[in-house]
């Protein structure tokens, strides 16, 4: 839920040659090549650049950007490895260095990096800004605290950095739980500056609004701005949706929801076919000659994956889990789908990278896996990964993870498809702004999973959100001997977990289990018709 800084190139490193209006002229096409994702034509005039200066910073770091675009972490190290021999204290080059390390599973050595920056006492507020991002994605959300609080007294109230910081400090408590601080700290960043919209969504999904206490005056009256930017207008009307749902204005809430999901989906470049053909592929290459050959994969008994649909209730599970005392989480992490591409070779299509992935050194993979498991300092019994989208993985980690436990939780389509619809993600899940796009999404990861369950079966243990609620215990119970552990009491208290989480559900799993979730979309049996038309579903839920 964090705001990214700037992830390009700080501006004082564009100063060799700067007599040279073609060398500046250059490289300021070159940065606007890098923003449009050129990878290619970024290298290339960087590469010209270079061979007039080889001695420049800015070229270099900005191959180093395009190079991790096209998962290429190796090359951006030989990159950064040339200007930190110059100068080992440059700031970019270390960051980057850092996102390499990462990229390569290599978190112990980020981690080490990590703190020998932050030993500088020189840094300043965006400096300690770009470092919280980067903690944040290994999921060292104290540090981030610390980093974010450090940067906050560098600032004023006059300083624009600091609504980044208070932002991602927002966040930060969120993450760990301390849902008032966030609250707080969005108050005080909505004061500063009344356009940062995204701000208004995250503040209305930190607690259920009351009639009595809620932002929706606030709201109403911001989404009758002239001039709203589209993604403004997004963030006002979802969280409209969410706090006018939580005081039960079912009808009023819908229509926000359906505002805002159209002008967001208006404005994506997304086709939900290339999401099904990939499903459809993926059973074809992972079939049953793949399922019955033989890999020598990584014997290790530690990784849980738990997969599914977002808002389906992974996250609750994962938290169960955890409760026990010989379990931890390392989150939502991209870990496994990072070693798949970067272990699969340069290919430019999907196609080439589900091809190819199926011919993986299986052994290389798990290794590679585990390397990132242990860089991020889990050490018990159980460690679990939980990143829905994992499900596409499943033939991989079959084979180079043969002892990993994999949880699959499913949840009635109506229900998780709601849920999904009004969720604003801030990043991933094009397919949720539409209810056809959706329907079809759905439908084809129901044909994978049960692909799955065909080609390795055992291998997949299903908890259905429906029955966990109903019958909290036992299915709790078949859930951690399904992970070879002995059952512990503890996780039946699961909203006691201290943890730290940082997905769309952080504020709800603090609270202990409730059922208002449960068959929460026959409030709007009209509405989302086109969902149930797409499912075939009907009214016969």
């Amino acid at each position: 839920m964090g705001r990214v800084f700037t992830g390009g190139i700080s501006r004082v490193n564009v100063t060799v040659m700067a007599n040279s209006q073609d060398f500046n002229a250059a490289l300021a096409r070159a940065d606007g090549l890098l923003r449009s994702r050129n990878a290619q034509a970024v290298i290339a005039i960087c590469e010209d650049l270079l061979r007039a200066a080889p001695a420049a910073v800015a070229p270099r770091l900005m191959i180093a950007r395009a190079e991790q675009m096209r998962h290429r972490p190796d090359l951006m190290l030989d990159q950064v490895g040339v200007v930190l021999n110059a100068d080992p204290t440059q700031f970019d080059a270390r960051l980057i260095r850092i996102e390499a390390l990462i990229a390569q599973s290599n978190i112990a050595q980020a981690h080490t990096e990590i703190r020998e920056i932050l030993q500088s006492a020189s840094l300043s507020a965006s400096e300690l800004g770009r470092i919280a991002e980067i903690q944040t994605q290994v999921a060292d959300h104290d540090g981030t605290l610390e980093s974010l609080l450090r940067g906050l007294a560098l600032s004023s109230d006059q300083d624009r950095q600091r609504l980044s910081l208070l932002y991602n400090l927002s966040s930060a408590y969120i993450a760990l739980g301390e849902m008032d601080k966030a609250e707080q700290t969005l108050d005080e960043l909505i004061q500063l500056n009344p356009s940062d919209f995204d701000a208004y969504y995250n503040r209305a999904t930190l607690r259920s609004q009351t009639p009595e206490r809620n932002h929706i005056e606030a709201l109403e009256t911001q989404l009758k701005r002239p001039n709203l930017p589209p993604m403004g207008e997004v963030q006002l009307a979802y969280a409209l949706a969410k706090e006018r749902e939580d005081i039960g204005d079912y009808q009023r809430s819908f229509a926000a929801l359906a505002r805002g999901a159209k002008r967001r989906r208006a404005n994506m470049a997304y086709a939900v076919d290339g999401d099904l053909d990939t499903m459809s592929l993926l059973q074809r290459v992972f079939n049953a000659d793949f399922a019955s050959t033989d890999f020598n994969g990584c014997h290790d008994t530690r990784p849980v994956f738990i997969v599914g649909l977002p808002r389906s209730g992974t996250t609750l599970v994962d938290r169960i889990i955890t409760s026990h005392p010989e379990a931890e989480s390392v989150g939502e992490i991209n870990d496994l789908p990072l070693a798949i591409t970067r272990l699969s070779g340069s290919v430019q299509t999907k196609e080439g990278l589900v091809r190819n992935s199926s011919r993986l050194d299986m052994q290389e993979l798990g290794e590679t896996y585990l390397k990132g498991l242990e860089g991020r300092g889990a050490t018990s019994r159980r460690v679990v990964d939980k990143t829905p989208l994992n499900f596409l993985y499943i033939g991989l980690i079959a084979k180079a993870l043969p002892e990993a436990r994999i949880i699959h939780v499913t949840r009635n389509p109506m229900d998780v498809g709601y849920a999904i619809f009004k969720t604003l993600f801030r990043m991933g899940y094009p397919f949720s702004y539409d209810q056809s796009d959706l329907a079809h999404y759905i439908t084809a990861k129901t044909r994978l999973m049960s692909h799955w369950h065909e080609m390795f079966p055992g291998r997949v243990h299903d908890v259905a959100y429906e029955s966990l609620i109903a019958n909290q215990e036992g299915v709790s119970r078949d859930l951690i001997a399904a992970i070879g552990l002995d059952w512990d009491p503890a996780c039946l208290n699961f909203h006691t977990n201290q943890s730290a989480s940082s997905t769309a559900s952080a504020a709800q799993v603090r609270r202990p289990l409730y059922t208002s979730s449960v068959e929460k979309w026959r409030h709007y049996e009209a509405e989302l018709a086109p969902l149930a038309a797409g499912l075939k579903i009907g009214r016969a839920l």
